[in-house]
C-alpha cells in the first residue's frame, strides 16, 4: 500500500455479495501468478512463524486494495484466484464476526451434510471461534495442506450461505429487503464455495497455477 492510507480500506459485506472477478482468464496479468507463487513459497521456506503470522494479517494493517489490484481479475480456477477469494472471506468475517458467526451457526443446525466437520470450527461457533477459523484456513495455506485448507473454506461458505437462506425464509414476510440481502449473499457464497472446492481439486492433481 502506499503512505496516503493511513488505515485500511474496509470491504463490506455489500461489496462481497457484488464482487465478480476472475471470469475471463485471458485477462489474467501474469504478475497475479507469479507474486502469488512467490508469496506462498517465501511463506514455506521460511522457519519463523512470525511470516506466516505477518501474512495472514496483512489485510488488518494495509487493508485490501493492494491484494485487489494484484488477484482480483484472475480466474477463480488459479493460485492468485484462489488466495484472494480466502483473504475476501477473512475480511468479511473480521468486519461482520457476530453476524457471520450466527449465519454460521444456523447453517450447521439446517445442513446435513459433513461440512461442518470439514469447516473445522467449534461448536458452538461465535464471533471468536469464527475469526480464530479464518485465520486457521489461511494460515493453512501458508503452512499446512494447501488443498484441505481450500475445503475448509469451501465447507465454511456452503455452512454460512445454509444459513444465509434459512435466515431468509424466516424474515421474508417481515423484511423481505433483508431476505432479498442474505439470498443474494448465499448464492455469493455457493458459487465462492464452489470455486475453492475446484482450486482444491487442481491443487491436489498439480494443476492450480
Amino acid at each position: 500500500m502506499t503512505d496516503e492510507f493511513h488505515k485500511p480500506t474496509q470491504y463490506s459485506g455489500d461489496k462481497f455479495d457484488t464482487y465478480e472477478g476472475g471470469e475471463d482468464p485471458a485477462q489474467i496479468l501474469r504478475v497475479a501468478h507469479d507474486t502469488a507463487h512467490a508469496l506462498v513459497a517465501r511463506a514455506r521456506a521460511s522457519d519463523d512463524p512470525a511470516v506466516v503470522d505477518r501474512l495472514v494479517a496483512y489485510t488488518d494493517e494495509h487493508g485490501v486494495d493492494a491484494l485487489s489490484e494484484l488477484w482480483a481479475r484472475s480466474s477463480a480456477k488459479s493460485l492468485p484466484g484462489a488466495l484472494w477469494r480466502i483473504y475476501l472471506l477473512r475480511l468479511l468475517i473480521r468486519q461482520d464476526s457476530e453476524n457471520i458467526a450466527y449465519l454460521f451457526q444456523r447453517g450447521t443446525e439446517v445442513l446435513g451434510t459433513i461440512d461442518a466437520v470439514v469447516a473445522g470450527a467449534p461448536m458452538p461457533t461465535g464471533p471468536d471461534e469464527i475469526t480464530e477459523l479464518a485465520d486457521e484456513i489461511l494460515r493453512g495455506l501458508f503452512r499446512g495442506d494447501f488443498a484441505t485448507a481450500l475445503d475448509r473454506a469451501a465447507a465454511f461458505c456452503r455452512i454460512t450461505s445454509a444459513g444465509c437462506t434459512s435466515v431468509a425464509d424466516d424474515v421474508d414476510i417481515v423484511t423481505p429487503e433483508r431476505a432479498t440481502e442474505l439470498t443474494r449473499r448465499a448464492l455469493r457464497l455457493t458459487l465462492t464455495g464452489d470455486e475453492l472446492s475446484t482450486c482444491a481439486r487442481l491443487d491436489r492433481a498439480g494443476n492450480l497455477d
